[in-house]
């Protein structure tokens, strides 16, 4: 069963120090990949995890 995140799990799965980083990757899509159930902004574990598997990859 897929597990969905919100912007504040995301930001205390990672340890962040504000919720408005999260928020901010969003506008910059810089961050893992999101999407909108009704006007809730949820995040997929799944792609949270590949996301940050690939930002653990040496650059070219």
């Amino acid at each position: 069963m897929p597990v969905y995140l919100t912007p504040e799990e995301l930001a205390d799965l990672l340890r962040l120090p504000s919720v408005e980083t999260v928020y901010q990757w969003r506008r910059k899509h810089t961050g893992p990949r999101g999407f909108r159930a009704g006007r809730h902004l949820r995040y997929d574990l799944a792609d949270v995890q590949a996301w940050i598997a690939h930002q653990q990859e040496p650059a070219a």
